[in-house]
């Protein structure tokens, strides 16, 4: 996370959505030997080569839990390295000695963990070849399982077991924006202007897009990766969890919210960046006891701080938060996602995630008509239209933790897949 000092003087701060590609500012960044992240009090690579030189079938699944400390230990050299780079290099020393032995020492750490990725995916795959051999033979799974066809496949398998290996942290979403449909459902540019009001009429909120369109469900990964972060700083105790502004290494936010790592999907990136910053919000909705009542973006600024020597890809950016999602944050006003959220193909099917996981929580399930629901999603369809969709979902069966059913008098329950919830429920 930055702590960029700001300048105040006429002109000099981006407008509203600009997102200006200038070289990276010096930021106030704690030194990599302070985060303990040099020290040998883990496996060395040695001993990780040790283990996965083992033949396929010698090796048993309890010895990944040694590699995953290896894994680890690498990745936080990485982010170590990454911050130490954010410290020393500025516009004037890009050249400098110390900035190149910094980068070549990232290339390295990059190399021994992409060689660690590729011992661990061997292992991976022939102990799950070895599991599916045995699940034939298995009881076939039961009703309430994900069937999976409305996900998309796993694109970073090791992510999977390593599961946000830099820092451990559980994904989150905040409550302000699952409560307002405020991202459009829409696959093509909705150019349209949104507006919303709760059944009860104490909440509301209008959405004005960019000549881009409005911000999508797929844009809104970026504010979960960043409320992510900074959740786990304030978990953490970091003073630099206090800022609006997030610094995160691209690559890292393509592998954790399922997507690729080509070009095409740097430059998707950078198109959500540029919606997310031109989507305007006006709302009555409260935020850590506070109403913002101006008109603002939902991000701020996106600052480009490192691009590729190479082409133009970004390497790190920093995101600015509006306020009002800051003050969500800082209230510790949001919930927990489970990451099979980002492998939901249908922009419906997270949107019905997000309601689910707010309103039916850690109750056994929430019932709701399918009138209102359809107003809580933000469909802009007609109810038949509607009803279609979230019946071919329910076929589907793919929402995490929870599944739901369509009614024929056109309401719908959601029940949690929670053995341990279900029973509670029923035994009181």
């Amino acid at each position: 996370m930055g702590n960029t000092k700001k300048k105040r003087s006429s002109g000099e701060d981006a407008a509203q959505g600009e997102l200006p590609l200038d070289s990276a500012a010096f930021i106030d960044q704690p030194r990599a030997e302070d985060l303990g992240a040099f020290k040998d009090d883990v496996l060395s690579e040695q001993d990780a080569r040790d283990k996965w030189d083992m033949s396929v079938e010698h090796f048993p699944i309890n010895n990944l839990g040694a590699l995953r400390d290896v894994h680890r230990a690498l990745s936080e050299r990485i982010v170590a390295a990454n911050r130490e780079l954010a410290r020393v290099a500025r516009t004037d020393t890009l050249d400098s000695p110390e900035v190149r032995a910094v980068r070549d020492q990232l290339d390295a750490l990059q190399v021994q963990r992409g060689r660690l990725d590729a011992a661990i995916d061997d292992h991976m795959k022939a102990i799950k070849a070895r599991q599916r051999a045995e699940a034939r033979a298995a009881t076939p799974p039961a009703d309430n399982q994900v069937q999976g066809g409305g996900l998309v496949k796993v694109r970073h398998p090791n992510r999977d077991f390593f599961l946000a290996d830099l820092f451990d942290y559980a994904l989150k979403d905040d409550g302000a924006s699952m409560e307002a449909p405020i991202f459009t459902l829409a696959t093509k540019p909705d150019l349209s202007i949104w507006e919303w009001t709760s059944r009860d009429g104490d909440k509301s909120v209008k959405v004005t897009p960019s000549v881009l369109g409005r911000a999508t469900m797929h844009d809104k990964d970026v504010l979960i990766y960043v409320v992510s972060q900074m959740t786990e700083g304030l978990n953490r105790g970091r003073d630099d969890a206090k800022n609006r502004t997030v610094r995160f290494t691209v690559y890292d936010y393509l592998v954790t919210t399922n997507r690729g790592v080509g070009g095409d999907d740097y430059r998707r990136l950078q198109e959500s960046f540029d919606r997310l910053a031109g989507t305007r919000i006006k709302t009555d909705i409260r935020t850590g006891s506070q109403r913002v009542t101006d008109n603002f973006g939902i991000l701020d600024r996106v600052r480009i701080v490192e691009k590729s020597q190479n082409d133009e890809r970004m390497i790190a950016v920093d995101v600015t938060l509006s306020e009002w999602l800051y003050n969500a944050v800082q209230a510790l006003e949001v919930l927990t996602i489970h990451p099979d959220y980002f492998r939901l193909r249908k922009p419906l099917a997270r949107r019905l995630y997000e309601l689910a996981r707010k309103h039916c929580g850690h109750q056994a399930q929430w019932k709701i008509g399918l009138e209102l629901l359809q107003a809580k999603a933000g469909s802009k369809s007609t109810l038949k239209e509607f009803r279609r969709a979230v019946r071919a979902i329910e076929i589907d069966n793919s929402l995490p933790e929870y599944r739901f059913i369509l009614h024929d008098d056109d309401t719908v329950t959601f029940h949690t897949r929670d053995a341990k919830t279900v029973l509670a429920s029923l035994t009181k």
